[in-house]
């Protein structure tokens, strides 16, 4: 005969108040019971998109990537080569001197481009379009060759001689030995001579490394990968369509490196300098390689720029030379990677992290990222400076020349870049990232109708920049990486909801401003900031609500835990683990488990606000602490723990 109703709910009455026994806890200020829980935020009740541009008007790079070829360099035009085309917002600022071409040689008749090329200008004899933008972009070379010192001398020489694949690396911090151990990477550039000054060195060594037809079976696949990047990537028919000479030319201001003075090209016409060709392949080598490695994504992108900035301190190129080999290497990237296969890609990427692991004495992804950021000389390692470092570097302090404002264009297949870095996302969703952390538009010659000029790579990687629709992240620790655990570190606006689902942990680290609310169902969301939640309600129906970050963590509305949600503070000093709700905390069969930060100890009989509140409606179900007993106390806009054991 089955028990009795009354049977089961005394015995579950007894085992409530046997685990409260064991945790030397107390319930003061009334009995828990069930309250009127507050519905959960409803958000705006649609996600944002990212539509690739009209195709009628706008030809996708991707589609196109193929017309750049190197050979084309006297009959490029905007209509025949994407790279020229991708390019074109420097038409807004200069006209170059009109191409002449012999019309009895074709194309076809020889690969050799300067042989039917009959320009023989010296890059300056264009039109400028806008005076004030070609003369800052020219006295900025100036100023900064000036005041070079010769840290910087160091680092241009270097940037500039060496292999750019292999210079890039060192954004791998303390992977660079490894990978370039497993890549068989070789550079004979490995100081400066004492006599660079007159004599121009070239790298002798192999740039990337050894494929896998070269019998790199280990990490053969890699190096094809980074390889393939540079497909139909060339810069050289953008520089002879756009003709726009180095900085050296323009101006006698602008000081080149004494030690890179006899690696000045001549003649002119063969010299352009927009776009910067060391960027471009910086750029592009730099992105593929984040994409197997995506530990080191951001500091990768951070490495390409800041080789592309060596190239102005060197005094070889202008900031818009530099703009224009960002543009067209990220360009070039995407439209390689989105050729390749997805087995492909995901073939390079196992290799990778096999190859590394094993180099590194990695026992499991935790323990590879952990070692990823564990260089103490890392240069890349401070995260809000390196962003910093990113804007300036892709805007180079220019004013805006256009209409500010306009939201972003994201360029079709761009979405690839983020595969692994946020694997977790829907390809749409990537894009949305890309879109709301792009920089702002009307800069000079970064308003180009696909959106690559305007892509801000190193804030991707920080997740969104903004929730202007609902966002929906289900994430899979059994997938490992990323997938399994994740921080988003930028200030995030927008009137959006978050909700997040699957067994991962997501932790968000900005001061973040979205409006939305915040909806946990499964896994842990973690505060790493105290404005992580923005100013809406949060809604934990389950998963885990951590609080870790230094101080009290502010709610700018409701806190709702229900039944299957656990709230977990580590409390420390200063606030630490605390929380403050603006509005009211609703709590029905939540659980909250205590821990105390390393170096903080209450003492008995202390007592520690937990949560400050509007109002209290509710109890928690069960409570645990670690390393202490204690007694919880609920009053009028506080919980309390009191502390007796």
């Amino acid at each position: 005969m089955s028990a009795s109703p009354l049977l089961h709910r005394r015995h579950a009455l007894a085992l409530a108040a046997a685990l409260a026994l064991s945790l030397g806890l107390g319930a003061c200020g009334g009995s828990s019971s069930s309250p009127d829980t507050p519905a959960a935020p409803a958000g705006l009740g649609q996600a944002e998109t990212a539509p690739v541009a009209d195709e009628s008007s706008v030809l996708p790079f991707v589609d196109y990537a193929a017309t750049n070829v190197r050979g084309d360099g006297c009959h490029a035009t905007l209509a025949t080569n994407a790279g020229v085309r991708v390019l074109q917002g420097m038409l807004d600022l200069w006209t170059p001197a009109t191409l002449l071409v012999d019309a009895g040689v074709t194309a076809a008749a020889t690969a050799d481009c300067p042989a039917i090329d009959a320009y023989t200008g010296n890059g300056m004899d264009g039109t400028a379009r806008n005076a004030a933008v070609l003369d800052a972009n020219v006295a900025y070379a100036a100023t900064v060759t000036t005041a070079r010192t010769e840290a910087q001398a160091e680092a241009a020489y270097y940037d500039d001689r060496r292999g750019k694949g292999y210079s890039v690396t060192d954004g791998l911090g303390p992977l660079t030995a490894a990978w370039r151990s497993a890549a068989q990477q070789t550079t004979t550039i490995t100081s400066i001579p004492a006599d660079a000054t007159s004599q121009k060195y070239d790298d002798g060594g192999n740039n990337t490394g050894v494929g896998s037809s070269g019998g790199n079976t280990g990490f053969g696949s890699v190096v094809d990968f980074v390889n393939n990047v540079g497909t139909n990537a060339s810069t050289e028919p953008a520089k002879r369509f756009y003709k726009y000479a180095r900085p050296w030319r323009w101006s006698s201001s602008v000081v080149v490196a004494p030690t890179l003075v006899p690696a000045k090209g001549s003649p002119a016409y063969t010299d352009g300098g927009f776009p910067s060709g060391h960027t471009a392949e910086a750029v592009r080598d730099a992105l593929a390689m984040a994409y197997v490695m995506p530990e080191r994504f951001q500091e990768l992108v951070a490495r390409a720029l800041e080789l592309g900035d060596n190239r102005i301190l060197a005094g070889m190129h202008s900031p818009l030379d530099v703009i224009g080999g960002r543009i067209l290497g990220q360009a070039s990237a995407v439209g390689n990677l989105y050729a390749a296969t997805p087995e492909t890609r995901a073939a390079a990427y196992r290799q990778a992290h096999t190859a590394l692991m094993a180099a590194t004495g990695s026992s499991d992804w935790n323990a590879f990222y952990a070692y990823a950021h564990s260089g103490s000389g890392d240069r890349f390692a401070d995260s809000a400076a390196v962003k910093a470092a990113a804007i300036k570097r892709l805007t180079y302090d220019f004013a805006a020349i256009a209409t500010t404002g306009k939201t972003a264009q994201v360029p079709k297949g761009a979405e690839v870049l983020l595969e692994t870095r946020l694997p977790y996302l829907s390809a749409e969703q990537r894009r949305v990232v890309l879109k709301t952390t792009a920089i702002g538009s009307g800069y000079p010659a970064l308003d180009d109708a696909e959106g690559y000029g305007r892509l801000n790579l190193v804030a991707a990687a920080d997740g969104y920049g903004a929730f202007n629709g609902d966002v929906a992240v289900t994430m899979d620790a059994a997938l490992g990486g990323f997938n399994a655990a994740d921080t988003w570190k930028n200030d995030i606006a927008g009137a959006g909801l978050l909700s997040k689902d699957g067994s991962g942990s997501l932790t968000l680290a900005g001061a973040n401003r979205y409006s939305g609310g915040t909806l946990l169902k499964a896994g842990t969301l973690v505060a790493g900031s105290a404005g992580a939640f923005g100013s809406g309600d949060v809604y934990a129906s389950g998963g885990t609500l951590r609080a870790a970050q230094a101080g009290t963590l502010q709610l700018g509305g409701k806190l709702t835990l229900l039944s299957g949600s656990t709230l977990q503070l580590a409390l420390g000093g200063a606030g630490q683990g605390r929380v403050a709700v603006a509005d009211r905390l609703t709590l029905d069969g939540a659980t909250l488990e205590l821990s105390f930060a390393s170096g903080f100890k209450p003492a008995v009989g202390d007592t520690l606000v937990l949560l400050s509140v509007g109002k209290v409606q509710g109890r928690f179900d069960r409570v645990s602490i670690a390393g202490a007993t204690g007694e919880l106390r609920y009053e009028d806009g506080r919980v309390l723990l009191k502390i007796t054991g």
